[in-house]
């Protein structure tokens, strides 16, 4: 009898709350290059890992768990490249003065004290994910690239929410938070 009742208030709370819905948009430049069909027999490119219904999913599960409320209308909108270390490379070194590859760059389009928006009708856009799959399968030891890349995404997520750890403290707590999204999925996060 507790649980009916558990159940039917759980279902009249969501009717009353609106879904988030998340629009990703994966530009996929390490498995699926440009031209990669005319040259299917060079291309060293493995199969994705991971699905692009796959990224939606975790992206909204993610900030409905986070109970995101920015958007009026619970739309919103994020860019996801997966690229090469040179790629990478070369935008970590234009916006961040660092000349070498990193596994994840986040470039957030809101600022954190921004206001909130209320007569919007269209999906609010977060910002940009960029991940280096050369430098995720270098860093998917003892776990796999499906779990590494899960593990950077929430990570740049969370910076596209206005997160950042300059301190140790904000670092671990950021791990700590990258940790519980992923478990939120159904992802062990990988242990470094």
């Amino acid at each position: 009898m507790e649980f009916t009742k558990l159940l039917e208030n759980l279902l009249h709370a969501s009717s009353e709350i609106l879904p988030i819905q998340v629009e990703v948009i994966i530009e996929d430049c390490f498995f699926h290059p440009a031209g990669a069909e005319e040259k299917q027999a060079g291309n060293h490119n493995s199969a994705s890992p991971i699905a692009p219904e796959t990224w939606e999913a975790w992206f909204s599960h993610w900030l409905e768990v986070l109970h995101l409320d920015l958007s009026p209308i619970q739309a919103y909108e994020l860019s996801l490249r997966l690229t090469t270390n040179a790629e990478i490379q070369g935008l970590n070194a234009q916006y961040r003065q660092k000349d070498q590859p990193t596994d994840v760059l986040a470039f957030a389009a809101l600022e954190v004290d921004s206001p909130r928006l209320e007569a919007i009708d269209e999906p609010l856009y977060l910002g940009d994910i960029i991940i280096s799959v050369e430098t995720a399968q270098v860093q998917a030891q003892g776990h796999t690239l499906e779990q590494e890349l899960a593990w950077l995404a929430a990570h740049a997520l969370l910076h596209l929410l206005g997160w950042d750890h300059p301190t140790e403290e904000e670092l671990l707590a950021m791990l700590q938070k990258q940790s519980w999204l992923l478990r939120q999925v159904g992802i062990i996060a990988p242990l470094y």
